[in-house]
């Protein structure tokens, strides 16, 4: 597997002017979820995230603050970013920052390369620019002269600075988003892609003259580069841009998933940079939708964030990895309701997983003495099993996570049925009905053994302890070791394995949400 390239996913690295809200948590939960998938189809995987430390908006942070902009990033990253990925079970394979050395010699190599190639020119910008976007702004993304997204004003720029020949580009780009139509999505954003570049598509101000806090322009120590051209060459930066040989065990990008506010930096700006370097570019941009509050995207600047501690807090963290990803179809926008969190906490994992869990672990120990029966099958369970596996498989490789989750969730709720039906603890009462009890509690197990795998991606704690209370890890091996591909052979469950007592896998809530 060492020989094989890598699914490499990525997230956009995140700005460091304030500690993560729940909307970042949503990006790289679903880059998780997606990257422990593929892991466990046997895949070679690497997931980048990290922090975007240059800029404006970072040095007006660090500045209100008091703050050197480096000590603020270093506080920022350490106390709040890292740890954070840290408790939601994040099981990223770097994190990369752009002010490491590693990236600021590769950005400025890449930048000297392209302007030896003729794509670097000098040239005087003229016009809009927000602040909280760092972007420069056309006349048709403003509304009253403010940022349709942060609704601030923006501010007006004249500065002597270098450009990256960004026109050039416009018809391969076209090109190859009309001929691939999976290499930008969903539907909506590829759309969005192609109608900017059917129209003018202006060459890019990719320094500035008036900010020192960024990284020095090679030729020219008057300017610092753009954070933005800075930034998306964080994803090829962390694999070893300029060395050939590595680079390339992960080069080019699979996915790179992003908010729908960044995507033409991505599917425009970004292939357009590796294009005139005559590197591969991304296979896939995915532009996933907002969280929104009060009908406005999430902000910390608006007052608008949610701390994802708010939430774990009350919750936990496995009822929060599932939520969003189950509630909201990755691609739209959907508002966090703390009601509605807590009707699926309550009927979907307290009462159709965790009771399953709990009830069949109990009655293992109460009538086989805590061990697994011998082995049995009933089709109808072994059959619904293949099917959702099959399902789950396709919808997270389209990065559908809420219709992976139903799957297996509708596969949970036949097994509730299925004991409901069968009732072992009246088939207990009968000594006759022994060998029917063992192959209705067998045939639970081992449907329970296939949603720790399934469900494993999503909510890796509760499954690792399921699988350790079915004593499955002694007979099978770890958890994360078990194959998408081999989870619906059925009867994998060892006879006589030894239970253990299982934890309440999702108590029940308090009655008044606490927000």
């Amino acid at each position: 597997m060492s020989d094989q390239k890598s699914f490499y996913v990525t997230t956009p690295i995140y700005y460091v002017n304030d500690a993560p809200h729940i909307g970042h948590a949503y990006t790289t939960i679903a880059g998780d979820v997606l990257t422990r998938w593929h892991r466990q189809r046997g895949e070679s995987v690497w997931y980048l995230t990290g922090t975007d430390e240059h800029g404006q908006k970072v040095l007006n942070t660090a500045t209100a603050n008091n703050t050197d902009p480096q000590a603020w990033c270093d506080r920022l990253v350490n106390d709040s970013w890292i740890p954070l990925w840290q408790k939601l079970n994040v099981a990223n394979d770097d994190f990369i920052r752009t002010t490491e050395s590693r990236h600021e010699q590769r950005v400025q190599k890449f930048l000297t390369e392209l302007k030896d190639a003729g794509f670097i020119y000098a040239g005087k910008f003229e016009g809009p620019y927000c602040v909280g976007c760092e972007e420069f702004k056309l006349p048709g993304d403003l509304i009253e002269g403010k940022c349709q997204i942060h609704s601030k004003p923006v501010e007006m720029l004249s500065e002597d600075n270098w450009f990256f020949k960004l026109s050039a580009f416009r018809e391969q780009l076209l090109e190859h988003y009309r001929s691939n139509p999976a290499a930008c999505q969903p539907e909506s954003a590829r759309n969005e892609v192609i109608s900017f570049l059917e129209g003018e598509v202006r060459d890019l101000s990719i320094s500035r003259s008036t900010l020192s806090w960024g990284i020095p322009v090679p030729w020219d120590k008057k300017q610092v580069i753009y954070v933005w051209f800075d930034a998306l060459l964080n994803y090829a930066t962390a694999v070893g841009l300029g060395d050939a040989k590595d680079f390339l065990k992960k080069w080019p990008a699979d996915i790179h998933l992003v908010g729908k506010d960044i995507l033409r930096f991505h599917a425009v700006i970004w292939p357009a940079m590796l294009m005139a370097a005559k590197l591969p570019i991304p296979k896939q941009v995915f532009a996933h939708g907002w969280l929104l509050v009060a009908g406005e995207k999430m902000s910390k600047s608006k007052l608008t964030g949610i701390a994802p501690s708010q939430i774990t807090d009350y919750f936990g963290v496995d009822a929060f990895r599932y939520y969003f990803l189950r509630a909201i179809p990755f691609g739209s926008d959907g508002s966090f309701s703390w009601e509605d969190m807590s009707a699926r906490y309550t009927s979907e994992l307290a009462n159709d997983f965790g009771n399953l869990a709990s009830r069949t672990i109990a009655m293992l120990d109460k009538y086989f003495a805590g061990n697994i029966p011998n082995a049995a099958q009933e089709p109808k369970l072994s059959s619904a099993l293949q099917q959702a596996v099959t399902k789950a498989d396709t919808a997270i490789n389209t990065l559908d996570f809420q219709s992976a989750i139903l799957e297996i969730l509708e596969f949970c709720k036949l097994v509730n049925g299925y004991v409901t039906e069968k009732e072992p603890w009246q088939l207990a009462k009968n000594p006759d009905k022994s060998a029917e009890l063992a192959a209705v509690l067998y045939n639970t197990a081992e449907s329970l053994r296939a949603l720790a795998v399934l469900f494993n991606s999503v909510m890796p704690q509760t499954c690792q302890k399921l699988w350790q209370a079915l004593g499955a890890e002694k007979s099978l091996g770890k958890l994360a070791d078990q194959r998408i591909s081999n989870v619906a052979k059925w009867g994998q469950l060892k006879a006589g394995s030894a239970t253990s007592k299982i934890e309440i896998l999702f108590p029940k809530l308090e009655e008044e949400i606490k927000k």
